[in-house]
């Protein structure tokens, strides 16, 4: 990898971390990101149990679209 592509690369992967964090942010009122359908929580006494496992998987699926869309515009 030369360093024109690595540049290209590192400034692809930013502008995606920029587009993703605005989108998130955005989407705060919209979507109550941590309390999705498939979200596991439960309290027993002092022990407090949470598992994001909806959250999970719809943050996979986007992250993975939003690579393959990048890797696809750096070919």
């Amino acid at each position: 990898m030369d360093i024109p592509d690595l540049a290209r690369l590192l400034i692809g992967s930013g502008l995606l971390l920029v587009a993703v964090g605005g989108l998130l942010w955005a989407s705060h009122t919209v979507i109550d990101w941590g309390h999705l359908p498939g979200d596991i929580s439960f309290e027993t006494g002092s022990m407090r149990v949470y598992l994001p496992l909806g959250t999970m998987i719809v943050a996979s699926v986007i992250l993975t679209l939003l690579m393959t869309l990048l890797l696809r515009m750096l070919r």
